[in-house]
């Protein structure tokens, strides 16, 4: 797979900011929001945003048991912030009718660094990334509580009091931050997702 064709769920969250990442990265990127778009890419983006939202307009839209049904048979997937919660197989302090993929075996909690005036910025060291430390960008951030047997801690940050909490994992052909890269014109998540794709292919 020379260039590959990677969605970026479109209805709600920050699609534009993910779709010229990946572009830089070689990929022919393009926004989706039907059924009929997902059957044209190789792989899916799930952007920062606001879960529940994502979760509901998956469902109205059609595309949520489609997407469901591609991610369980192993389509490449990355989530960020939203994303990862769209990702997990349980979500804590989300709304009783939110919807998950479970595409990592994961427990992760909703806001769970605080409110939008809690965004912060931090160093993250994370594995499978050569060079300096990833400059993260968490605004109304998750974390990952639990991880099972089958997933890769790829990257933990601190927490207040000093408890470390993972922000970054991998589960087969799924990998998840709870923070925004396409927000910080560092290209090399996208380009490990992007290799990533590519080898799947």
């Amino acid at each position: 797979m020379t260039t590959p064709t990677i969605g970026v769920f479109a209805l709600q969250g920050d699609v534009r900011e993910h779709v010229r990442a990946l572009t830089a990265c070689g990929a022919a990127a393009h926004p989706v929001r039907r059924p009929s778009e997902l059957d044209d890419v190789d792989a899916l983006v799930i952007p920062g945003g606001e879960s529940t939202t994502m979760s509901k307009l998956a469902v109205d839209f059609g595309l949520f048991d489609p997407l469901a049904k591609r991610v369980a048979d192993g389509m490449p997937v990355y989530g960020s912030c939203a994303g990862m919660i769209m990702l997990a197989t349980t979500v804590l302090d989300g709304r009783p009718d939110q919807r998950s993929l479970a595409a990592i075996d994961m427990t992760v909690r909703r806001n769970a660094f605080g409110r939008q005036v809690d965004s912060f910025e931090a160093d993250v060291v994370v594995t499978g990334l050569d060079g300096d430390p990833f400059h993260a960008v968490f605004i109304r951030a998750p974390w990952v509580e639990t991880v099972g047997d089958d997933v890769e801690v790829l990257g933990s940050v601190a927490a207040a009091g000093g408890e470390r909490r993972v922000v970054a994992v991998r589960q087969g052909t799924a990998i998840a931050t709870s923070f925004h890269p396409e927000l910080t014109g560092d290209l090399r998540l996208h380009e490990l997702f992007v290799a990533m794709v590519r080898n799947s292919g």
